[in-house]
């Protein structure tokens, strides 16, 4: 979740970019850089650590061209150095990047052998070095950044700006955000409006496949065709050091489309994915010795762990007891001396969880905690913390935040593993590379938005619906059944699909919609036996896999695509799915979606 911000201005913009990246600070990031046109000559400065490092360097060696792009990173291939901060340049281009580009060993092999010389250990430097071998074939900037764009895979969101050319800015989006702004003379661009709030209120946002040409007379954006789009121009009210929802309708919508980035920038921070490893900051906890772990959590994050649970059970080897916060606390459990428990809270400040953490920490446990709040009390009275870095969620009802539980304890359970002896460097980049591909993999699903919005004109009239889901499937069924009560207040409950039978059964009639989360894995036929009982039954079926739906032997209502992924990765695919049904089923009925009655973001009292 790093920073980007370019200007096309009408006098210096190396402190106006400075002054604009200091307002993307709440994305942590660790170096910092600007680059300009000075001349028509590319010039930069880069200092690692905070903005005013940055500041310092640029007042002993100052940039006065008035065309720039400045970037906050935070490291994800290669670690926190000035060698490695934004932006990357040769002496043609100057890029700077947010996301992943998950092809980029390919890539810099290839470039390698052709003689590229690099400099740095980021993926982030094969753009410039594709784009610079484009430019020396004959290329202009526009035709060589539409010939590179469709080489690069994963999420991302890119600015350029080139050797001799002071009238021009490339944009690119793929996953990660990126808004334009409009100027009097003057272009802009960043990765929100609170970036671009010092230059213009006036703010276009790229979609998905958008690349855009600025100059400062103005944009032109195109589709991942190159076909020309028109992008709506909204007046932003973002005045100061405020999140605003930019063109989104409510916060949570904001909040589910930000997932691709956030999850990359959480990724980032536990992987070591120029060597697909996992790379965890040093714990209290030796998990080859470790016999048993406790969870516990409540709402949303109490899923996460559920899910977490089947991780650690398969892939570590490690059993697991997991509790609500509030029924843990007053069982008074006796634990053994020298374990581990594992909290998980978007606030930290949760407070049936931080009283099962202070019993845990009585009963002279290890306490370990993954919170969105670093300061918060969790995090306080925790042995160690493992932030899950998504940024602010206003909505009540947790997207973004349990994504990032779930990155964080996927990257837990790979390290467990491998401390056990479980999991052996084959399985680990196995693993580590379905993670690294999940950002993309959201971002399609979200390019796909409309297949939810035809599906809640039915699902609204609905008073009860049923989730179905098998292993790791069953608590994104039950969290897709809270998210729909919490917003949209639908009455709606998630079972393990095998219990179908023994009560929930007498429910289904034509009248109850059934949800099934159904990847295809080795329990999909067990599965889509469940579905058959509901289709004799007249259920109506509202399949979410990435199997042919003629595969489930029965009728089905509707289905909605997702990407085949590998097993390990599926709760943080089909996470995205059942918050968008639940996200415009609740938008489609008008209710207040960001704050939806009786409920509170941060639960601080029993």
């Amino acid at each position: 979740m790093c920073g980007i911000v370019g200007a096309l201005s009408k006098g210096p913009v190396a402190e106006l970019l400075v002054d604009a990246l200091k307002r993307l600070e709440y994305r942590g990031y660790d170096s910092a850089g600007v680059a300009t046109l000075e001349n028509g000559r590319l010039e930069r400065r880069r200092a690692q650590g905070k903005l005013r490092n940055l500041e310092e360097l640029l007042k002993s060696e100052p940039l006065l061209g008035n065309t720039g792009i400045g970037h906050t990173r935070w490291a994800t291939h290669g670690k926190p150095s000035e060698i490695n901060a934004h932006p990357h340049m040769t002496d043609d281009v100057s890029v700077v990047h947010n996301g992943i580009i998950e092809n980029f060993h390919e890539l810099k092999a290839e470039l390698l052998a052709e003689g590229a010389p690099f400099t740095s250990d980021t993926d982030t430097e094969v753009i410039a070095h594709l784009v610079t071998r484009e430019l020396r074939a004959g290329k202009d900037p526009v035709t060589a950044v539409f010939h590179i764009l469709n080489r690069l895979q994963g999420a991302f969101a890119l600015a350029m700006i080139f050797q001799g050319y002071e009238n021009l800015m490339i944009v690119a989006r793929q996953g990660s955000p990126l808004a334009v702004g409009y100027g009097d003379g003057e272009m802009f661009v960043g990765s929100d409006a609170i970036a671009l709030a010092p230059f213009t209120d006036k703010i276009a946002y790229l979609e998905d496949g958008d690349w855009a040409v600025l100059t400062r007379e103005g944009v032109a954006i195109r589709d991942r065709m190159g076909a020309g789009v028109e992008r709506p121009v909204s007046q932003s009210q973002t005045g100061g050091l405020v999140v605003d929802k930019g063109n989104y309708r409510h916060f949570m919508a904001k909040e589910i489309h930000e997932q691709p980035e956030v999850v990359g920038h959480t990724l980032a921070h536990y992987l070591d994915l120029a060597n697909s490893q996992v790379n965890l900051p040093a714990l209290p906890v030796d998990f080859a010795q470790v016999s048993r772990l406790s969870l516990s959590a409540c709402g949303t994050a109490f899923y996460a762990c559920l899910v977490a649970k089947y991780w650690f059970e398969r892939w570590a080897k490690l059993p697991v007891d997991i509790d609500i916060a509030s029924e843990f606390r007053y069982r008074e459990t006796a634990m053994q001396p020298g374990g581990v428990a594992l909290f998980v809270s978007q606030s930290g400040e949760t407070a049936d969880t931080l009283a099962s953490l202070r019993y845990c920490r009585q009963q002279n446990q290890q306490v370990l905690s993954i919170v969105n709040v670093q300061e918060s009390s969790i995090a306080r009275e925790s042995n160690a913390v493992l932030p899950t870095l998504c940024g602010p969620e206003i909505g009540v009802a947790s997207t973004k935040a349990f994504t990032c539980q779930l990155t964080v304890l996927a990257c837990l359970a790979i390290a467990a593993g491998k401390a056990r002896g479980v999991i052996g460097p084959e399985r680990e980049a196995e693993l580590v590379k379905a993670l690294v591909e999940v950002p993309r993999h959201m971002a399609a699903i979200l390019n796909d938005e409309h297949a939810y919005e035809a599906l809640v004109h039915s699902l609204s009239k609905a008073r009860d619906v049923l989730y179905l889901g098998r292993g790791s499937s069953f608590p994104i069924a039950l969290e897709g059944a809270l998210k729909l009560k919490e917003i949209s207040y639908i009455h709606a409950e998630g079972y393990a699909a095998g219990e179908l039978k023994h009560g929930p059964i007498a429910l289904i009639d034509e009248e109850v919609p059934v949800i099934v989360i159904a990847p295809r894995d080795e329990l999909f036929d067990k599965t889509a036996s469940n579905m058959q009982e509901v289709a004799a039954r007249d259920g109506k079926i509202i399949l979410v896999s990435d199997a042919d739906p003629a595969a489930t032997g029965c009728a089905i209502q509707t289905a909605l695509s997702v990407p085949s992924v590998h097993p390990f990765v599926t709760p943080l695919i089909y996470a995205v799915p059942v918050q968008l049904i639940a996200y415009h089923t609740a938008a489609f009925m008008g209710t207040d979606v960001d704050q939806p009655r009786n409920l509170a973001k941060s639960v601080t009292v029993e």
